[in-house]
């Protein structure tokens, strides 16, 4: 691993758009500085290997150029809902995408700051098709598309705002997994932020 130069030098190691505490995600990235050229394979199955079980290295590439944060803008999100039913999230989501903004208030190192949680949402979709099994149990799931923005919109801010708009109240805690990241479309499409790096040939790589 390459390191920065000066009197403390660190770790060339970059983790774009992290997921918060509390949520699950299957679209992590990672970008990391080499001090010599390794087989991308070689690297993915070393890295894969060292962290605990749960945490898998899915693709390592060699990076071709450009930042890859310049390359994921935005999430696409799924939540699932214990205790609501299909009708009552749909109803809240109606509300939720006919305002104009969306205030919430979030507790951070800086104090109370308020987001406005409606702007960043691209699109939220009810899943219509999913079965009780898949929470064992009465269960909305929705998957909801958010643009990366400053401070971030969180799916619990997403949440908050449903709740302001519609007075939905959650039984049971949520759980939220992170699906996709890249750059989003005119047309609304996620693009794979690797696809640009796979069979490229200059130093470095990203995962």
């Amino acid at each position: 691993m390459a390191y920065s130069a000066g009197f403390s030098p660190h770790p060339k190691v970059s983790y774009v758009g992290a997921a918060p505490t509390g949520v699950a995600s299957e679209a992590e990235y990672v970008e990391i500085g080499l001090d010599r050229t390794v087989d991308p394979e070689v690297l993915r199955s070393a890295l894969d290997a060292a962290l605990p079980p749960g945490i898998d290295i899915l693709e390592a590439v060699v990076a071709r150029g450009g930042s890859l944060p310049e390359r994921i803008d935005t999430s696409e999100w799924l939540l699932e809902l214990p205790g609501i039913t299909q009708d009552e999230l749909a109803a809240a989501v109606e509300k939720f995408l006919s305002a104009n903004e969306i205030p919430v208030e979030r507790l951070t190192k800086k104090g109370r700051r308020t987001l406005d949680a409606r702007a960043p949402v691209v699109s939220v979709q009810v899943d219509a098709g999913a079965s009780a099994a898949d929470c064992d149990g009465t269960c909305a799931i929705m998957r909801i598309v958010v643009r990366h923005v400053t401070p971030a919109v969180r799916p619990d801010d997403v949440l908050t705002g449903l709740r302001s708009v519609s007075a939905l109240t959650l039984p049971v805690p949520p759980r939220a997994t992170r699906l996709v990241q890249g750059a989003i479309t005119e047309g609304g499409r996620i693009i794979d932020p690797l696809a640009a790096d796979r069979d490229g040939a200059v130093n470095g790589a990203s995962t």
